[in-house]
């Protein structure tokens, strides 16, 4: 995308084109104060004040924007987006209101994902000045983090797999002065044998690996998140169709989501100390792929065995969160595209979330709206992990029924966090099947700024 610190720029007067912000509570009184030409500009433009419709005043040799929103006195998030995608290129400042949340909205929407186009769009940039000069830096902050997460899941698998995983953790660590270790080959399979046994069939410049990044003062309380990074799902033997593996580069958006979190974090030197923790594998198809009825160890003891290669998430997952819970840590935060069965419940504009506190969800749930960053909570309940039973290991992977399976995945998740510690799981679809204003088709960033919200509520 355009650079993002071009986007936001404080106000000093600058020259810049005026945007007139209206509601239709307020149309008639806007109307009532502009001249004949400007009123019958917008009457021949059809502009009613609805959301995210805007249309432009002719002014002799000048112009500006007026632009219909929710409600005039309290701007939202995304409620500038669409003038952010779609405007001029050149510089604006609001007229008759304050940007608040919206400087969010306005960046966001002029992102771009043209790595593989011969010709890239210009079209920006669109520059929003504001008088709130303290807000620039966070809003930009959490624009870098949703762009991050957009452009690791647009990315093709075979451009992003374990080793580009590997490459975009170090590149974040060594920004901020973290400290980032890799676990591969003889040691992931002694350490890490689930990680291992999922990834094992993959091609060796895809050979599965665990990523971690540690970063801040060890006095300070332990936070751990830990991210899904299944760079490309084939469903291994127990194979998708190819309807279900059209978007499997998107596997790894819990990886992108955790990174992407970890980097605010470390922007905002919230007093915690940091361990990130990202499993990174390709689940392919070889002949010595894991099968379906093998029985893995994994790092927390438990034997698993296999009841389908297609919920493998789960599997790396379990090690990595086992590794996260031996440095005891007061909060665990994870992300992954789990189930499909999440996106049956709430659909794919809101990330299921699992708590084990009520507490932690109201946090979460209340930080998701303030952000407008909507998740939704499911139950971990405890009736279901019977359906994780199996005659001959201590758990198995699937269930064997098609019953509450986003459930059951966060329950499978849940025998490897130790027991009394403060979790918290998205299960998101990190994806946008059709585009919204500041949202394009493609991938995003769904629960993450939720999730930022509670560590500054409860660190910042």
């Amino acid at each position: 995308m355009t650079d993002k610190h071009a986007l936001i720029q404080p106000d000093r007067d600058q020259s810049a084109t005026p945007i007139h912000v209206v509601d239709k509570a307020g149309l008639d009184d806007f109307l009532k104060g502009l001249p004949g030409a400007a009123r019958a500009a917008l009457a021949a433009q059809k502009f009613s004040a609805g959301p995210f419709e805007h249309a432009i005043l002719p002014n002799g040799e000048e112009w500006s924007v007026v632009t219909g929103v929710a409600n005039a006195s309290e701007l939202g998030t995304w409620c500038l987006a669409r003038l952010g995608e779609s405007l001029p290129a050149g510089t604006y400042r609001l007229a008759n209101a304050d940007s608040g949340p919206a400087l969010f909205g306005w960046a966001a929407g002029q992102y771009r994902f043209d790595r593989y186009r011969a010709e890239p769009a210009e079209d920006g940039p669109r520059v929003l000045l504001t008088k709130a000069a303290g807000a620039i830096a966070p809003a930009l902050a959490e624009v870098a983090a949703t762009a991050l997460v957009r452009d690791m899941v647009n990315t093709p698998a075979e451009d992003m797999g374990p080793a580009q995983l590997e490459a975009e953790v170090a590149r974040v660590a060594k920004a901020h002065k973290a400290e980032a270790k890799v676990t591969s080959g003889d040691a992931l399979e002694q350490g890490y044998p689930m990680v291992h046994a999922v990834g094992r069939a993959a091609a060796r410049h895809h050979a599965p690996r665990l990523l971690e990044l540690t970063w801040g003062d060890p006095k300070h309380p332990k936070l751990a998140i830990v991210g899904k990074g299944v760079c490309f799902d084939s469903g291994g033997l127990d194979i998708k169709p190819a309807s279900g593996m059209a978007l499997m580069k998107k596997d790894m958006g819990g990886a992108a989501h955790a990174l992407a979190l970890a980097q605010l974090v470390m922007q905002h030197h919230l007093k915690v100390r940091l361990h990130l923790l990202i499993p990174a594998v390709e689940n392919a198809i070889a002949g010595n792929a894991f099968r379906p009825g093998d029985v893995l160890k994994s790092r927390a003891g438990i034997s698993v065995e296999i009841g389908n290669t297609d919920a493998e998430g789960r599997l790396v997952l379990g090690d990595a969160l086992t590794r996260a819970g031996e440095e005891e840590p007061e909060l665990v935060i994870d992300f992954a595209t789990l189930t499909g069965a999440a996106r049956v419940a709430v659909g794919p504009d809101l990330p299921a979330l699992f708590t084990r506190r009520d507490e932690t969800a109201a946090e979460m749930l209340a930080a998701g709206e303030a952000a407008s960053d909507p998740c939704w909570r499911l139950p971990l309940y405890d009736g279901y992990r019977e359906y994780l039973k199996s005659d001959i290991a201590d758990l198995n992977n699937s269930s064997s029924n098609g019953f509450a399976g986003a459930s059951v995945g966060a329950l499978f998740l849940d025998r490897f966090v130790p027991a009394g510690t403060d979790w918290a799981h998205f299960d998101t679809f990190a994806w946008r099947p059709a585009a919204k204003p500041g949202r394009p088709k493609g991938g995003d960033a769904l629960g993450l700024r939720a999730a930022w919200g509670l560590l500054k509520g409860r660190y910042g």
